[in-house]
């Protein structure tokens, strides 16, 4: 095969892949992989969260440790 018609068969699927994708309207996820039941109910997680979540102090535990 030449390197022409390579290129074009590459072309044609790359197009075919595109139209299936757009025409099968399915719900296309591209965040990633998702483990565990917290993945199918991350944006609950979020709405139920608290705005600011309280922070505990980082420099007291490393302060203990020095001594």
């Amino acid at each position: 095969m030449s390197n022409r018609s390579i290129i074009i068969m590459v072309l044609v699927l790359v197009g075919a892949t595109a139209y299936l994708l757009l025409k099968g309207d399915g719900n296309i996820d591209m965040g990633g992989e998702k483990h565990g039941a917290e993945a199918a109910h991350m944006e609950e997680a979020k709405k139920d969260a608290p705005a600011a979540a309280p922070v505990a102090p980082a420099a007291a535990p490393a302060a203990d440790a020095k001594k």
